[in-house]
């Protein structure tokens, strides 16, 4: 059993195997390691709450607590005793260990969301264990977060246009559990048996700090100074991360880089925009077209690599992230600016 990729873990999730006796989740995405997590035990108690023990950090210091737990039997409950860890670290390796020499017959499971180095020992004891299952929760991707975000709108009787799940898909990739609510909420809005635009999925979820961020990267590109930094505020003040802003304001240079060079080799302006995906959103097409006629593919390349410099010096100087990102968005925009008057704009 051991490590199980996205395949098996998915049909492991729905159904755990009898001779499993402790389950590992870990990853960079707490809200998908918890779900997981949640999904696990449901199908392991058959959804009776009576099957189910948390247990906190006693379970590291009482090292057979999590053993003697797994073994224990309910007489007025149905399915299968599960043992749930929810912030598990390497302090709990011994108690691990225990329940892999233990009798059963329930099921410990493991939620260890956060820093990996901190499973070191837990993981050298489970992956190679044929009665142990280690399961990865690393934010999802293209065509594995667009599957994710139709069976989760499916759930709700709702469907979505290909262009609605690319927009999601381009912005929703950050934290699982903070994507299912925006889609159950999506959901709602639209209704049983609706299907999902563009337009109401941007109505819905692109609200505040994420509907001024985007305005206020569709600007700086655009040359826009000042709307570029009220939009840049009005996001901050709303709660956007510094890392957001630098990574969206990066998606945004790549895929004009993209239509640049399409540009380059004959294409029209409004062509090569209408060749991106996801799709340019409706609404933005006109500022970026005359940013798309403004900067040429070099030029994009030059801020492309200022941004992944101001990306790093968030991480390693000890300066204000939020400084350096506004610094950064308020360069592109005055860079904007200046290949605009360029272009003659």
């Amino acid at each position: 059993m051991a490590k199980l990729d996205a395949r098996r873990a998915a049909g492991f999730l729905q159904d755990p195997d009898t001779r499993c006796r402790i389950v590992l989740l870990h990853g960079d995405d707490p809200g998908l390691v918890h779900e997981r997590a949640l999904r696990l035990i449901a199908a392991v108690t058959g959804g009776d709450t009576l099957q189910l023990v948390e247990v906190g950090r006693e379970g590291a210091k009482d090292t057979g607590l999590l053993a003697a737990e797994a073994a224990g039997v309910s007489l007025f409950a149905a399915g299968r005793r599960a043992v749930w860890v929810r912030e598990a670290t390497d302090i709990f390796a011994v108690a691990a260990e225990q329940v892999l020499r233990g009798p059963g017959p329930g099921l410990v499971v493991l939620e260890a969301p956060g820093d990996s180095r901190s499973l070191q020992k837990l993981r050298r004891l489970l992956e190679p264990a044929p009665d142990a299952a280690v399961i990865a929760c690393y934010r999802e991707r293209g065509a594995e977060l667009a599957a994710t975000i139709r069976r989760i709108l499916g759930d709700s009787g709702v469907q979505a246009e290909t262009a609605a799940v690319d927009w999601m898909v381009d912005r929703l990739a950050e934290d699982h559990l903070l994507m299912r609510r925006e889609l159950e909420k999506l959901a709602l809005y639209v209704g049983p048996g609706g299907r999902v635009t563009q337009e109401q999925a941007l109505a819905c979820i692109a609200e505040g700090s994420a509907l001024d961020l985007e305005e206020a990267l569709v600007a700086a590109l655009a040359g826009d100074v000042a709307l570029a930094d009220r939009a840049l505020e009005a996001a901050f003040a709303d709660g956007a991360a510094a890392v957001q802003v630098v990574r969206g304001a990066l998606r945004q240079v790549q895929r004009l880089h993209v239509a640049a060079l399409a540009v380059a080799g004959g294409a029209a302006p409004g062509a090569a925009l209408d060749a991106l995906r996801p799709p340019v959103f409706f609404r933005q097409k006109p500022a970026l077209e005359r940013a798309l006629r403004a900067w040429r593919p070099e030029a994009l390349e030059a801020v492309g690599a200022m941004l992944l410099e101001a990306e790093r010096r968030t991480k390693t100087t000890g300066l204000p992230d939020i400084a350096v990102v506004r610094g950064a968005v308020q360069a592109l925009a005055r860079r904007g600016a200046g290949a605009k008057g360029r272009a003659g704009q």
